[in-house]
């Protein structure tokens, strides 16, 4: 017996889950075929290398680009503790920006032996696939931390009040999803994580990103130093001002996950713009940079299952991307850390495992990090 998976390809149906790994749950969300043509950039480099590899339908390429691909095997890490798998057409995503400063990211920081999830957004898409919800949670949120286990199988305690951004560091990706599970009683059905070197050359690959500043951002441990007006940002500069939280609004991790969505925006507008579907060896050059970028789970590990997700998400436009930040507070207590707002975060979690539209109430009275309209 087979049936389509979340990837786009047809596999038989496994024991403990649809097209799954033993052990992984079941009830894999079945999504409508695709009927657009568009594709779809939600996440900075982590899904671009989706909206690129969506276009790479050439053979020969396969090889060299499934070479660059490292997944790792969330299901298998977490076994079968996971909240269930709702089969109403829905898909949710955990992408990460890793703030590793090993190797050539030694640029950005010292190495201390470990990374954190400097960046951390749940993307939602919505049955039908054709509208999703994005949710950053701030790497600051200080959250009942489950026990976790790391890439070795060495056991890992839980924690209360521990900031969110720890889960990655003591455990990787599996506990920084089953962190996440453990915060919205939501399955992620995949994950995917960006690299900092990889940004870069991928953003100048593309031939930079164009924003419009309406004051100065002049940060010297983001290397970043804009006046006001238009500017077409390189690869470093782009990755500057996404790490960029001292020089704008309040000075906390909130003011740039603003700065983070709105690059967003025009991230998805230069894509648009930039015409690689139609230029064979720009598309290619994109291809390698996007494959190289991201670590993505086992379930994407592949061209071609990179290839059948993007088809699966190409009926979402950009105006059709609702992001918000998860609803928090500053904690009383050290207000360099943020908690979550129980009733508003509730009516977040709701929404999306309902597969509704996340109420504009749920943002009410959240701090906000006050960096509105700095980039446009």
């Amino acid at each position: 017996m087979t049936e389509q998976n979340n990837t786009g390809r047809i596999r038989p149906r496994r024991p403990g889950g649809v097209g799954g790994p033993p052990g992984a749950g079941s009830g894999r969300r079945r999504k409508p075929p695709a009927k657009s043509r568009r594709r779809l950039t939600i996440l900075l480099s982590g899904v671009a290398a989706v909206l690129v590899l969506g276009g790479a339908g050439l053979g020969y390429v396969y090889v060299k680009l499934d070479g660059n691909i490292k997944g790792v095997d969330i299901n298998a890490q977490l076994g079968t503790e996971r909240p269930d798998d709702v089969d109403n057409g829905s898909l949710d995503i955990l992408v990460l920006g890793s703030d590793s400063r090993a190797g050539d990211n030694a640029a950005y920081g010292e190495d201390e032996g470990g990374a954190r999830s400097d960046t951390a957004m749940v993307v939602h898409v919505y049955e039908g696939h054709k509208k999703a919800s994005v949710v950053s949670v701030p790497r600051d949120t200080l959250v009942d931390r489950p026990q976790c286990a790391d890439s070795k199988g060495t056991p890992v305690p839980g924690e209360q009040r521990a900031m969110f951004n720890t889960a990655y560091e003591v455990g990787g990706p599996a506990c920084a999803v089953k962190t996440v599970e453990a915060m919205s009683g939501i399955r992620m059905d995949h994950y995917i994580e960006v690299d900092f070197t990889g940004f870069k050359k991928l953003i100048d690959e593309l031939g930079g990103v164009e924003i419009t500043t309406t004051q100065p951002i002049k940060d010297s441990k983001s290397h970043l130093d804009l006046g006001p007006g238009t500017h077409t940002l390189d690869g470093e500069q782009s990755l500057g001002l996404v790490r960029t939280r001292k020089s704008v609004g309040d000075g906390s991790d909130l003011g740039r996950i603003q700065l983070q969505q709105a690059f967003m925006k025009a991230f998805i507008d230069q894509v648009k713009d930039v015409g690689v579907f139609t230029n064979p060896a720009k598309l290619l050059d994109l291809a390698d940079a996007a494959t190289k970028a991201i670590t993505p789970d086992s379930e994407l590990d592949s061209v071609q299952e990179l290839m059948g997700f993007a088809k699966g998400l190409s009926g979402i436009g950009p105006d059709n991307v609702h992001m918000i930040t998860l609803p928090v507070e500053y904690d009383p207590a050290d207000p360099n850390r943020v908690i979550p707002l129980e009733a508003q975060s509730r009516q977040v979690w709701t929404a999306l495992k309902t597969d509704r539209p996340i109420p504009a109430s749920a943002t009410k009275d959240a701090a906000t990090g006050k960096a509105e309209g700095v980039v446009k």
